[in-house]
């Protein structure tokens, strides 16, 4: 008796997945973990998957095309993951995965900059109350003094380029650059800050 209502069981949950075509949320990570790189730079795009049959696969959104796949005249597929072996400015734009039965998960968002400064931040959402380390780079990395821009506001100066924002809140969000004197400004990039496990969603900008 027991058996047959553990069959049942397993039955209902089969055809409840079936019926919502139900695939468990692949995360996109980044290595380097950055949002911003210069021209010619490597990376590496994984779709986190917990159901490897589902096929997840990378897509973006740049200023040239509109939902392409990893492959289709970018990158290097390898299983779930996308490889890059050297960027372009016209990668600059919004990367996501998309399993084969066309769940996507949340997106990220890359800059690819031809200048000599970037700002080194979270890709992902930063959990609040955590430390968040922002670096300003140059293409020959150095420890030169950085100011740091939040909203088109200077907060700080910092003698060797790196600033820690201690035990983050929501009013730390915001969009984030950096300015080295004598080599430039970096692009600006969004830090998110989340109090709860951020959600699976189909980004608004894929249409």
């Amino acid at each position: 008796m027991m058996e047959t209502s553990l069959q049942h069981l397993l039955f209902s949950c089969l055809l409840v997945c079936c019926i919502n075509n139900e695939v468990l949320p692949a995360g996109l990570t980044v290595s380097p973990s950055r949002s911003q790189f210069f021209k010619g730079d490597s990376v590496s795009l994984s779709c986190e998957e917990d159901n490897i049959s589902a096929g997840w696969t990378v897509r973006r959104n740049t200023t040239r095309k509109t939902r392409t796949q990893c492959g289709d005249g970018w990158g290097e597929p390898a299983g779930s993951s996308c490889n890059i072996n050297s960027l372009y400015k016209h990668e600059t734009g919004v990367y996501w995965c998309v399993s084969r039965e066309g769940a996507a998960s949340s997106s990220i968002n890359l800059t690819v900059s031809g200048e000599s400064v970037i700002l080194q931040s979270p890709v992902l959402p930063v959990m609040e109350g955590d430390d968040v380390t922002l670096s300003c780079q140059t293409k020959t990395p150095s420890n030169l003094p950085a100011a740091f821009i939040k909203d088109g506001v200077i907060i700080r100066t910092e003698p060797a380029g790196h600033m820690t924002l201690h035990h983050v809140t929501s009013s730390d969000e915001g969009l984030y650059k950096c300015n080295i004197g004598g080599h430039g400004e970096s692009p600006s990039s969004w830090i998110s800050v989340s109090g709860q496990e951020v959600k699976s969603a189909e980004p608004s900008t894929h249409e």
